[in-house]
């Protein structure tokens, strides 16, 4: 059986050798000595200034949204992971949905502006697959609506503009560190600005609002992580170049062996790095993606569908609104496998099997 990711996990040794200071300290949450290590050695190694380490990816958004005192309306898009909308709605405000471009498939700027009302209180885009937004045109829309941009980047861990890091755009970006990504610490989440004031008060909203033991600065939730995913976050940190340069082998690889297939990758930005997080095809229709994927799973190998179907069309809680690009894409696209343990000879069997299917 070959998953469509599995987690990368360090040489146990190395994770066990933070768990006799953790049994020393007797210290397992809180923002302990490790978590406090991550967060300086996270700074360093994404060359950022502003972080903090969090319970997990969606409790970052949501410490953004109350961070930069959203209400009203929240442009968004429709293609991304579920947390993205109802983060907004859980902090009461509403999602407006604008649609995506065929290409990036990312939120398409040239359609947000029309969506923008005298409810508009700011922007949440997210860089699908860690492909970044045109990050250019969405600050250009927001300075000139005076509008807040949240920028979720769940997948973008490591992606660079023009050597930049991709987490200092925006006012607040956010990053999940769930298992299941390039660069884990189990569960975990990250919250970024430049911004000195929003950074104290997130650090503040992290930790209850508590600005002392008797006393509180802000209104807060309890979003700090603890000592074991820390270390396991140190340790993973580590191995990070070994995981990019595995993921860039197998995405190579399947280039190269599916050069022939009828199906598309998206668009990559082109001032930006490659993380190599997902290897999404957007096939030609939907029969031959819906039968790719049955040949796949006939063979043991578990693709996903991913992003399917449209947040605007599934949310109970929300009134459904048709996307039409959004749709068609949602409809098309399929994430193959792609892990650090996955083998070349795993991706040429998946290239068989998706040329066998289109051969047919």
């Amino acid at each position: 059986m070959i998953p469509v990711t599995k987690p990368f996990l360090p040489p146990q040794a190395e994770y066990e050798k933070y768990l006799s200071g953790i049994w020393k300290r007797n210290w397992l949450t809180n923002m302990g000595p490790l978590s406090s290590e991550l967060e300086m050695q996270l700074k360093e190694h994404l060359g950022i200034r502003h972080l903090l380490y969090v319970t997990n990816g969606t409790i970052a958004l949501q410490i953004a949204i109350k961070a930069l005192e959203l209400k009203g309306e929240i442009i968004t898009t429709p293609f991304s992971f579920v947390a993205t909308s109802s983060s907004i709605v859980w902090e009461g405000c509403t999602p407006v949905f604008v649609d995506i471009d065929p290409n990036s498939l990312n939120i398409d700027p040239k359609k947000i502006e029309e969506a923008i009302t005298k409810k508009t209180s700011a922007i949440l885009a997210t860089h699908v697959y860690g492909n970044p937004c045109d990050v250019k045109a969405i600050d250009k829309i927001a300075k000139k609506h005076h509008l807040k941009v949240i920028y979720d980047g769940a997948h973008a861990f490591g992606v660079t503009i023009d050597g930049k890091s991709i987490f200092d755009y925006g006012d607040i970006s956010t990053c999940s560190l769930h298992a299941t990504k390039l660069y884990h610490s189990i569960e975990g989440g990250l919250v970024v600005t430049k911004d000195a004031g929003f950074l104290k008060k997130m650090a503040y909203t992290r930790n209850f609002g508590f600005n002392g033991p008797e006393a509180f600065a802000e209104l807060g939730i309890n979003g700090k992580n603890s000592e074991f995913h820390a270390a396991m976050g140190l340790a993973n940190l580590n191995h990070v170049g070994n995981i990019h340069a595995q993921r860039k082998a197998l995405t190579e690889r399947y280039d190269k062996v599916l050069r022939n297939l009828k199906a598309q990758k998206p668009e990559w930005h082109k001032g930006a790095s490659l993380n190599y997080a997902y290897y999404p095809l957007i096939f030609d229709n939907q029969t031959q993606m819906l039968n790719s994927l049955s040949k796949l799973q006939g063979n043991g190998i578990f693709a996903r569908r991913y992003f399917y179907p449209s947040l605007a069309t599934t949310l109970p809680y929300l009134e459904p609104k048709r996307m039409e690009i959004t749709d068609d894409i949602a409809g098309r696209i399929l994430c193959l496998p792609l892990f650090f343990d996955l083998t070349l000879e795993e991706v040429d069997l998946i290239g068989r099997l998706l040329l066998r299917v289109q051969n047919n």
